[in-house]
């Protein structure tokens, strides 16, 4: 599962390149990542945190980076407002950068008209425009916090000679059999599935089908055909409680066929 998992996560593309937003993102070395040698991934660690073990992981296999922190708290009496994702250096320049990460699984809304407020999470409670308002009032201006400033100084940091960037990765979902709507200035290569409301998928289209609900740490990899699929009819039984509990599962779909493809099926 780790290759898989450092495999998904490596080749996801970042949702936008070079400076959008006033945030430059953060371009990822080449690696090779059947070399990649590593403890396991932990299983109890929620998906996000999962990624930043990942992504620690691949720094540290990178010969042009050298991971100086991560996770990096900020306290004011005993009480957490926030930490660092990652703090790097560059092997040739020197240069430290503080580095943010974030992957997300965002449906593609094309009832809004703005593109940035079409990405949201697919049970609407994660929405990329409070995300990027999030990075820019709070976790980058963190890095100044003076409640860092002991830990900065043991690392032999100033933070005013640090550059900011986000590791931003994405997968996209579209509507179910609807033409893709422009998400410019957004990376068209981060669109990997689609996205349909439970009336639509309990429909004939995705009868023929088999599925597979994967659990949350595989959500990043590419479907896999080793797996135990099973009919529409099964499924939908599933994915019914999922919809009570107001959860959107995400699906990998057999066709006929035999190709697989991603679907999350949305209860609002």
């Amino acid at each position: 599962m780790e290759h898989k998992l450092h495999n998904a996560f490596y080749h996801t593309p970042p949702l936008w390149t070079h400076t959008q937003f006033g945030i430059p993102q953060f371009e990822f070395p080449e690696l090779d990542i059947t070399r990649i040698v590593g403890a396991p991934v932990p299983g109890r660690l929620r998906l996000g945190h999962q990624m930043e073990f990942v992504f620690a992981q691949l720094m540290d296999a990178a010969t042009t980076w050298n991971l100086l922190a991560k996770n990096l708290l900020a306290d004011v009496n005993k009480i957490r407002i926030g930490e660092l994702d990652f703090l790097l250096q560059h092997t040739k320049t020197k240069e430290v950068f503080h580095v943010e990460l974030a992957y997300k699984f965002y449906i593609i809304n094309p009832e809004i008209s703005e593109p940035i407020h079409r990405l949201m999470g697919p049970n609407k409670r994660d929405m990329f425009f409070t995300k990027l308002d999030k990075l820019k009032a709070k976790q980058f201006p963190l890095l100044f916090h003076r409640s860092l400033e002991d830990q900065l100084k043991s690392l032999q940091i100033n933070p005013w000679k640090v550059s900011q960037q986000a590791c931003f990765k994405a997968q996209l979902f579209t509507p179910f059999e609807e033409q893709p709507s422009s998400i410019r200035p957004l990376n068209v290569h981060c669109i990997v599935g689609n996205w349909v409301h439970f009336d639509t998928f309990n429909g004939e289209p995705f009868q023929e089908n088999q599925y597979y609900i994967p659990y949350k740490i595989e959500w990043a990899l590419p479907p896999i055909l080793e797996r135990p699929y099973v009919s529409h009819f099964e499924t939908l039984m599933e994915v019914n409680l999922r919809m009570i509990k107001e959860n959107a599962p995400m699906l990998w779909v057999k066709k006929p066929s035999g190709t697989l493809t991603k679907l999350f099926v949305v209860w609002w």
